[in-house]
């Protein structure tokens, strides 16, 4: 096969980095209103399916984390692989990741469906929340391998430079997942009135035809998906490949659901309106941090490519523009929430107690949004590269050396207020920190592939 383009590695920096980002936006954007568009309508069902749905954030977090892990993995091998001009060991790193994939996914999801009553005790659900909370995760973890094999599909697209292909794919499959919403839930249009059970469905019937469409993409529009029966040899080559990258991103990534796991089991002790108001604010939070996670997505492939192309002044100032866009956009962004909050959190619920929290939220800890940024690009930099441990020690350490001391003592101050001021400062620690070992790494790097 003749060498695929490294298309990532000539031209002006800010204005390819700008360009690959834009279309995520978008299909971030639309990815993340599937948790916002499922959040309104569960709300219209009253407190207890809303507090229901929150309570099952942190699960449906660290399964996604597994397949961003993944994602990172398959996106910095094949990157690289373009990058060194190997187009067939690109093919056989992006076919042989899908398979991966579907083994683990499977695997994981099919042990959550068994144990969905008591883990949820675990994590605080009372009596009363459990069948609820049955209802939506049983449906949900049929679902989540249909997430996750497209997610690592889609890397391997990235890893080509061809993001706006995986940004309008992310937008139809948003718009489909929203008209289903409502049709299921409320028992529209003849269909039956599922409830909270409807929104999982409407997930999975979407998810279902994403993994289709992106598997359809993958082999005959760009023909990274070739025959996955290999011989076990080159099977593991490829594995170990994307795993190098990929298990210490998804450790990294599974980190931040655990610390929120941890906060659920925290706020769950002033009640459930309370648990219903952070369940508000956390699904907010992504669709404000959008921009961040598109600018993400691209990096780590712009990063491999520019590195196993040997391109070092280019990911200088890669790492230049990416703290000025962080640190001015996160200014914006907290300016917009501080003063918005109220009218953004009555427009999921008319209930003064719950409002409160999710208010109160979005009026601290946004102010660390910048640092945060800079933190998952300095991350996805790192994995690009081919060394993964950094981000994963510094998303340990912003987890279990700096938030849980500090909102530990910062909620015996504070109470809820106090929690959050512990997540913003956290975030504004490690971005500093991020920051400068991503400089320093630059300085001793030297190709890898």
């Amino acid at each position: 096969m003749p060498p695929m383009p490294a298309t990532m590695t000539e031209g002006s920096v800010p204005r390819q980095l700008r360009s690959l980002a834009l279309p995520m936006v978008w299909g971030l954007l639309a990815t993340m209103s599937f948790n916002v568009v499922d959040t309104f309508f569960v709300a219209q069902l009253g407190k207890a399916p809303l507090a229901a749905m929150s309570f099952t954030f942190p699960v449906v977090m660290l399964l996604t984390s597994m397949g961003i892990g993944l994602g990172a993995g398959t996106s910095s091998a094949v990157a690289r692989g373009v990058g060194a001009g190997d187009s067939n060991r690109a093919q056989r790193l992006s076919t042989d990741a899908v398979t991966l994939t579907l083994l683990l996914s499977v695997t994981v999801c099919l042990l959550g469906w068994l144990t969905i009553d008591p883990l949820f005790t675990l994590l605080g659900a009372s009596p009363e929340l459990l069948p609820l909370i049955h209802q939506y995760m049983s449906v949900w973890y049929i679902s989540a391998p249909c997430l996750l094999v497209p997610m690592v599909a889609l890397a391997s697209l990235r890893a080509m430079g061809l993001s706006q292909i995986q940004g309008t794919l992310m937008g139809v499959a948003a718009l489909f997942n929203a008209a289903l919403d409502p049709i299921l839930i409320f028992g529209l249009l003849g269909a039956p009135r599922l409830e909270l059970a409807g929104a999982a469905w409407a997930t999975l019937i979407t998810r279902s035809v994403t993994l289709v469409v992106a598997l359809y993409v993958l082999r005959a529009r760009v023909g990274l998906l070739v025959n996955p029966i290999a011989p076990w040899e080159k099977l593991l080559k490829s594995w170990r490949a994307v795993v190098h990258v990929g298990l210490p991103a998804m450790a990294a990534n599974m980190i931040i659901p655990l610390a929120s796991a941890i906060v659920v089991m925290m706020v769950a002790r002033y009640g459930n309106d309370a648990v219903a108001g952070l369940g508000i604010a956390v699904r907010i939070e992504p669709v404000a941090l959008i921009a961040f996670y598109a600018l993400s997505g691209v990096v780590g492939p712009f990063f491999g490519q520019n590195h196993a192309a040997g391109k070092r002044a280019r990911l200088v100032e890669a790492q230049r523009i990416l703290l000025v866009f962080c640190l001015g956009f996160g200014v914006l962004l907290a300016t917009i929430l501080l003063l918005f909050g109220p009218l953004i959190a009555g427009m999921f619920t008319d209930h003064p107690e719950v409002a409160a929290v999710a208010v109160r939220y979005l009026a601290i800890v946004p102010f660390s949004y910048g640092a945060y940024g800079l933190v998952m690009s300095c991350n996805a930099a790192f994995n690009g590269l081919g060394t993964p441990w950094p981000a994963m020690l510094l998303s340990l350490c912003r987890v279990l050396v700096i938030f849980l001391p500090l909102a530990g003592l910062l909620q015996y101050l504070w109470g809820l207020d106090g929690l959050f001021m512990a997540a913003a400062i956290t975030n504004v620690i490690v971005g500093i920190w991020a920051w400068r070992w991503l400089r320093w790494q630059l300085k001793h790097e030297q190709p890898n592939y």
